[in-house]
């Protein structure tokens, strides 16, 4: 993970650091005790299975001090803390790790395999049993060559009063070996002794087997931030601008400024965020999207960095550069939901608090009831070990944080940004979605069809007065009326007021106008309502509302009175794959609603064109924007939790209000801070693909949490009653950590259905 201080308040300051060492739930919370302890910090969270450490605090503290601090705490807890390094370095980093376990874990087989295989081969008649001097040779070398990091690590959490998975297998071996080394010592030299030091060298090597084939299993968690993290190209072609640069230069992508211009030529990455100056191309922008195919972009048009240009060089002008680049952002989303814990892990946050000192009772109680019931004291210490060997919590540790990496990061790669763990839960409880229309459901690129204007009112003079009227609006239907408008010169606009869901109003070379719903304008002036209109007009709007196109009033102020100026039509398209979205989520037996502020007439006539169901309540038209909030409490008192998907600034208190946001990844970043997840694609169907990883993610979690506790549940009472033995005890341990890993990594082969 990257390292990267953020703000997320005024107080506040935030920033991530490596931790190495970890091994399971207990030293998660040993860390996370640790850094709460540091003055100034006010959160620390700890994720096992990215080795990484969430840190807020006080933003008066010193960054170089409270590092420091953080660093020493950390070590002090008997781990090791680095800042991270960014792309390569980091990815080399755990490349040498993993090949360095390698390396130890070939030497303990190794090394172990002479202690061992006598036994196996035992029962086939063959005794080629090593002399007792032998053993110890090969055993002292696994116990205190291998297992040093046990020690190391297990004292250290002893020294603080805590216990950890190193502890445990460092108490159960070295019991295997003195004992072994007392026995030998005690020995009659005439009469071979039975000794257990297969006991310490196999489980000591299983054990570290385990780890590294945990690992391994974990890098393909994090393969989604590694993906996106390769797309940041290295260098620029900056290109001149006449003044400080006469020709073209090659810079690091990170001395990128905005407003820069930048070549890129074909099949190159494009560098940052940016709107193409000149050329035409195709964008290749599946990485960051999951749009399979490329698509097309001109002069005027927005490109995301990292993206691959297609057949065309194309000229760049940059409009975002680091964090508020597309990719950054991206990234940041994905690292934190990584990052956060859900709930479920409280749970398992509080049985790692007291289980390693319960299981070194539990230990202790096996050995002296073996021993009370008439078992010799190696016989009773040995099940003590299987005890302490089987019960490491490290399948606890992992069961939630792999599932979470490997379901975001599956999203992710398909377009769906999870922001946190909490919006993974909330979107698996949705029994209802509910829908904004305009450029949610339908294409969001109104076009103006129709325009009548008032007797004696020139069509091209109304379009005009309407187009300058809205010339500083983002909205859609103002965009519409000034692509109608084409290259005409417009008048300035002076005193305009946006009443939201309604219209507008303002002055436009000394003329009071108003533009928008008929609704509104009848509450202007009655003289405005539909029945009071012009005759000539009234066959257009029952035509255009039968046809499900959006009505708006164009009207001017005259002695204190209003009256009708122009009738403006406006007739959008449903997206492509809405329909089967919605048809989908009724199938899965989600409540499916449309709420738009448009007119009953027009958002029935969409609702239909889109498999929607007015008669049954399906639609709700008219409704402003602090009526979609009130809308979408009495949905969660109908039917549950309510997702509300949308994409516009209009959207955003109903998107906070529900209990899971969806914005639309086109939208407004307003939009997109209120969302719990959001979609890089303005596809309806990524709203079932969300909810679907969603669900698999917290049953895969679940699943995990399951089986680590079954493991341990059983594997206890097993190994205290003699049904195991130490090197037994040591393979269900590392294949308990296994099997959790395994299980959340069919989450990275998750498709979307739709």
């Amino acid at each position: 993970m990257d390292a990267r201080t953020e703000t997320p308040s005024p107080e506040l300051q935030q920033c991530d650091l490596g931790i190495d060492g970890m091994t399971c739930a207990s030293c998660v919370a040993r860390v996370e005790r640790a850094l709460a302890r540091v003055p100034g910090v006010t959160q620390a969270q700890v994720n096992l299975a990215s080795e990484t450490a969430r840190v807020q605090w006080q933003a008066d503290v010193p960054l170089a001090e409270f590092k420091a601090r953080l660093l020493r705490a950390v070590r002090d807890a008997g781990y090791e803390a680095r800042w991270p390094q960014e792309g390569d370095d980091e990815e080399a980093r755990r490349q040498r790790e993993l090949r360095r376990e390698a390396a130890w874990v070939m030497l303990g087989l190794l090394l172990a395999a002479p202690l061992v295989l006598p036994m196996v081969a035992m029962p086939l008649g063959v005794h080629a049993m090593l002399p007792p001097l032998a053993q110890f040779v090969l055993a002292t070398g696994v116990q205190f060559g291998l297992g040093a990091r046990f020690y190391r690590v297990g004292l250290a959490a002893l020294r603080h009063g805590n216990g950890n998975m190193e502890l445990l297998v460092a108490l159960g071996t070295s019991a295997a070996w003195g004992l072994s080394t007392w026995l030998w010592w005690q020995a009659a030299p005439e009469e071979p002794p039975q000794l257990y030091y297969e006991a310490s060298a196999v489980v000591i090597a299983l054990v570290r087997l385990g780890k590294w084939l945990e690992m391994r299993a974990r890098r393909r968690t994090s393969q989604a931030i590694r993906a996106l993290q390769a797309l940041r190209p290295q260098q620029a072609h900056l290109l001149p601008d006449g003044v400080r640069r006469q020709t073209m230069l090659d810079v690091p992508v990170e001395e990128l400024l905005p407003g820069d211009r930048v070549l890129v030529r074909a099949g190159e990455r494009i560098p940052a965020d940016g709107v193409i100056d000149a050329g035409q191309t195709q964008v290749d922008e599946s990485l960051l999207t999951g749009e399979p195919l490329p698509q097309p972009r001109t002069v005027g048009d927005a490109v995301l960095g990292g993206s691959i240009n297609g057949e065309g060089a194309i000229e760049v002008r940059i409009t975002a550069v680091g964090a508020t680049s597309t990719l950054q952002r991206i990234i940041a989303l994905v690292q934190d939901a990584q990052a956060a814990k859900p709930p479920l892990q409280r749970l398992v946050d509080r049985v790692a608090a007291v289980f390693v000192p319960a299981v070194v009772l539990l230990a202790l109680v096996t050995a002296w009831g073996w021993w009370w019931a008439g078992a010799g004291l190696a016989q009773a210490l040995l099940h003590a070990v299987a005890v302490l060997v089987i019960a490491c919590p490290c399948a606890l540790g992992l069961a939630t944080p792999v599932a979470i990496m490997a379901g975001t990061g599956a999203a992710a790669r398909h377009g769906i940004l999870i922001r946190d763990p909490q919006a993974l839960e909330r979107a698996a409880k949705v029994r209802a979605v509910v829908f904004d229309k305009t450029g949610t459901l339908t294409q969001g690129r109104p076009r103006l069809v129709q325009l009548v204007a008032a007797a004696g009112v020139d069509d091209q003079a109304a379009l005009r007065a309407a187009a300058a009227l809205q010339q500083g609006s983002s909205h859609p239907l103002a965009l519409a009326v000034r692509q109608a408008a084409g290259q005409a010169l417009l008048a300035p606009a002076v005193d305009v007021q946006t009443v939201p869901g309604r219209g507008v109003r303002g002055w436009v070379e000394g003329v009071p106008l108003a533009l928008g719903s008929p609704g509104w304008m009848r509450e202007l002036d009655e003289a405005l309502g539909e029945d009071a209109l012009p005759e000539s007009w009234q066959p257009v709007l029952a035509s255009q509302r039968a046809a499900g196109a959006t009505l708006s009033l164009l009207a001017w102020q005259h002695n204190g009175r209003w009256r009708p100026l122009a009738l403006l039509a406006f007739a959008d398209e449903p997206k492509a794959g809405a329909a089967e979205a919605l048809r989908t989520l009724r199938q899965r037996g989600i409540a499916v609603v449309m709420i738009t502020g448009d007119q009953r007439a027009a958002a029935e006539a969409m609702a239909r064109r889109l498999g929607l169901r007015p008669e049954d309540g399906e639609v709700q038209a008219e409704v402003l924007p602090e009526g979609k909030v009130a809308a979408v409490q009495m949905l969660r008192q109908r039917h549950g939790a309510v997702a509300m998907v949308g994409d516009g600034i209009n959207d955003a208190p109903a998107l906070a209000a529900a209990d899971l946001g969806v914005a639309m990844g086109q939208g407004t970043d307003v939009a997109m801070q209120a969302a719990g997840i959001t979609l890089l694609r303005g596809d309806p169907r990524l709203v079932v693909a969300a909810l679907d990883i969603a669900e698999r993610t917290v049953a895969t979690i679940r699943q995990n949490l399951f089986w680590a506790f079954v493991y341990n549940t059983a594997g206890i009472p097993l190994a205290a009653l003699g049904g195991l033995s130490p090197m037994l005890a040591g393979a269900a341990m590392a294949a308990s950590s296994l099997s959790v890993v395994t299980n959340a990594l069919r989450l990275t082969r998750w498709r979307p259905l739709a």
